[in-house]
Order: C-alpha cells, then sequence, then structure tokens
C-alpha cells in the first residue's frame, strides 16, 4: 500500500467523519499526478462495501480501456491486499466485491460521447464514481447522477481542470454548497508517493495553459500559441541516420490549403523529414484529386509508406488513393482537443522532431493560437492546417491507434 497524505485521507474518510458525512457527493480536482484517482477509487469501494449489501454501484471513465488501466488494475491490487474478494465478469464489465460478508456489484461504463447516456439508463445505484468526468458528455454524467436513488447514496468526482466556461465547472464545482457536495483541491504536494525531484520534474514540463491546468491545478481559458512549449532549439533537426519506416499525415482541403506531411521512424523518434503544402486561394486553381495523389507519390518517392493517414473529411481523397492500391489509407483520429493534448505531450517527450525543410509546419507552429473568443478551448481557424496533419499522425500513429493513452498517463494517480 502506498502512504497517504492528509488530503487523500480525508477522501478515503469523508463518508465516516461526523463534520462530512452529512455531504451528498464528493468533488475532487486539481493537478495531473496528484493523487485524487487512487484515493477516491479505493475510498468508493470501501465506502460501498461497508455502508451497503446486495446493491449496484457503477465505476465510469472516458473509455472502458481508461476505466480498466487507471481505476481497476491499481484498485484490484491495494483491496486484495485489504482482504477483499473480487470476483469480475469482464465479458459482462462488473466485478462482484466481498468482505466480511457484505457483498455488493459494481458496474463500469465508458461515458466517452452522447449515446453512453443509454449505456447506463435503467438502471438503480447505491453510488457511483466518475473520474474525469470533465471529459464526459453532460447528458452521460447526469443520467450516471440520476441513477443514484438509493437511501444513502453518493457521487464520487475526479476532474483535471479545463476551460472556465465548462459546464462542470459551472454546475458543481461553484454551485458545491448548493449541490451539497464537498469540494477537494488537489496539488502535487498532496500525493505523498511523488518525491520533490519528481515534483520539480513536472513543473518543468509545461507551459502556459498546460502548466495552469495540470500543475496548478487552475481552471483557465486556453490563451496564447497553442504549443508553447515547441523550441527549435529542441524541435528542429534532421534524423541521424535513414529512418526505418515511414508514414504521411495528411489535412486535405479543396479551396483551403492541403498539406502533406513525410514521416520517418529513426531511433524511437518520428522525423518530419519533408512535406507538400498546396494552397488554393493563393494560386487560384483548385487541385482534382488526382492532382493531390501525383503530390502524395511525389513525396513518397520510391519509399516504403506503411500508412497514409488522411483528414477523416476526406472521403473522396481517401477512395482515390484507395482506388490506385499503392498505398494503404485510414481516416485519422479526430478529437480536436485530445490530439492537440497528445501532440504536446509528444513535443515534450522528445517524440517528435521537424526537418529545417518543413517550412510551412514551421511557419504554422508559431501562428497557431488558441481561439479567446470561443466559450470552450479551440484553436483559431487559420494557420492550422500543417498543424492538423500533425495532429492526425500523432494521434493516429503515436499510440497505434488509441486516443485516450494521453488521457490514460495524464490520470493515472499512483
Amino acid at each position: 500500500m502506498v502512504r497517504f497524505s492528509p488530503k487523500q485521507r480525508k477522501v478515503l474518510n469523508w463518508w465516516n467523519e461526523p463534520e462530512t458525512r452529512r455531504f451528498d457527493a464528493i468533488i475532487c480536482d486539481g493537478a495531473i499526478r496528484s493523487g485524487k484517482t487512487t484515493a477516491l477509487a479505493l475510498g468508493f469501494a470501501i465506502w460501498g462495501t461497508f455502508q451497503f449489501r446486495n446493491q449496484n454501484f457503477a465505476i465510469c471513465g472516458k473509455t472502458m480501456t481508461a476505466v480498466r488501466r487507471n481505476l481497476l488494475v491499481p484498485l484490484f491490487a491495494q483491496l486484495r491486499t485489504l482482504g477483499f474478494h473480487i470476483e469480475e465478469k469482464i465479458s459482462r464489465s462488473y466485478f462482484d466485491l466481498t468482505l466480511s460478508g457484505h457483498t455488493n456489484r459494481f458496474y463500469c461504463f465508458g461515458g466517452k460521447d452522447e449515446s453512453a447516456a443509454a449505456l447506463i439508463q435503467g438502471i438503480t445505484l447505491a453510488g457511483v464514481l466518475m473520474d474525469e468526468c470533465a471529459l464526459m458528455p453532460r447528458s452521460f454524467v447526469e443520467q450516471a447522477v440520476a441513477r443514484c436513488s438509493v437511501p444513502g447514496s453518493k457521487i464520487w468526482f475526479s476532474c483535471n481542470p479545463e476551460h472556465p466556461a465548462h459546464w462542470f465547472y459551472r454546475e458543481w464545482i461553484l454551485k458545491a454548497k448548493e449541490k451539497h457536495a464537498l469540494y477537494l483541491h488537489f496539488t502535487l504536494q498532496d500525493n505523498a508517493s511523488l518525491s520533490p525531484e519528481v515534483i520539480r520534474r513536472y513543473e518543468r514540463l509545461y507551459t502556459g495553459a498546460f502548466f495552469d491546468r495540470y500543475i496548478r491545478g487552475v481552471w483557465t481559458a486556453a490563451q496564447g500559441l497553442v504549443y508553447p512549449m515547441f523550441k527549435p532549439e529542441l524541435h528542429v533537426g534532421e534524423p541521424p541516420e535513414e529512418p526505418e519506416e515511414f508514414v504521411i499525415s495528411c489535412d486535405y482541403g479543396t479551396l483551403n490549403p492541403t498539406s502533406l506531411g513525410l514521416w520517418g521512424l529513426c531511433r524511437g523518434c518520428w522525423y518530419r523529414i519533408a512535406e507538400s503544402y498546396y494552397d488554393a486561394r493563393k494560386t487560384a486553381l483548385p487541385r482534382t484529386d488526382e492532382e493531390h495523389y501525383a503530390a502524395l507519390k511525389e513525396l513518397a518517392g520510391n519509399r516504403c509508406i506503411r500508412q497514409v493517414v488522411l483528414d477523416p473529411s476526406a472521403a473522396s481523397f481517401l477512395a482515390c488513393i484507395r482506388r490506385h492500391g499503392e498505398f494503404t489509407a485510414v481516416p485519422a483520429k479526430n478529437d480536436v482537443l485530445a490530439g492537440i493534448h497528445r501532440t504536446a505531450d509528444a513535443l515534450l517527450r522528445g517524440e517528435i522532431r521537424i526537418s529545417p525543410e518543413c517550412k510551412d509546419a514551421l511557419r504554422e507552429f508559431s501562428l497557431y493560437v488558441w481561439d479567446d473568443k470561443a466559450r470552450q478551448d479551440a484553436p483559431r481557424k487559420e494557420h492550422d492546417h500543417a498543424m492538423d496533419d500533425i495532429r492526425y499522425f500523432v494521434a493516429t500513429v503515436l499510440d497505434a491507434g488509441s486516443q485516450d493513452a494521453f488521457f490514460a498517463r495524464s490520470v493515472k494517480h499512483l
């Protein structure tokens, strides 16, 4: 078992303490790696076991993969240490938890999109834990909360900060007293397992809105450059030897620019070694799909291209590539914010670099900014074509098709 900080112990015991047991819910927000999830999941399981028997509970994350990786794997190890018996039915997405003759069933749900609300509809719950609730649709969260109708039921929330106009911040955190919820804010210092050296390393990693949210744990609007961590001295360079495999990423436009990027993997780092950027507005000559395909072939040269990762809205160009039968073409993962966060993560970790020959990508890195007039996080729709094709590459290739891998790392509080 890990050591617990005073704030983590408060999360573990709030339901049993005279001054806090009256609350109907607990909300834990703040910095990444601050120990929220570990304490919340363990406290939820212990509370449910000691307060109820033969009842149903729900554990929710952004996806089922995130639930298993971030919550169940570490939680099961802790519970077995404490003497709990766990009988898991993976195919049915639930597990039965038993201690001292008390058995309860815990169902697992992924709240990835609006359709997820239907999955949890109809069940009666004695409690629900919602990890990273700010990443879930409001309809799913509110449906889960509405399921908690058993007397004594409680709601357990955790999240990292997002935009201050986010519905969860406005409806739950700002109205915690009205909702009869206990609100606890976490910092890195609240995770007793983090050494001062590790905390300082995290503080060095992030800048701008990423620093405010992930390190300070503040609900703040994203402003300025989308990628303030991009530094030419760190992120511009050529591969030291011939890459071992190649991928092409594409943001497709008819009147807007079409951006193609050629990526080569070398010693564990992906290099954008060349690009093709065509702006139809400047030439007043829109290209056909066949002309775009000719540019794609020219960029590929004689290299063996593993796959072409394509703008998912470019259905006609995808059909064109597949019709020629020379390249394997796949639609890109296109969750914009998740892709931006993962691209920032890749830059910070040194997983991607840009050749000095890729002038348009380098130009856009210095011009790609957040839209400060939007009521939610969104980049301004200009100087974003190479940025989009880079995001497609990172979200689709770098994580082998797993779009929630960045979130998994960001919310795994051990």
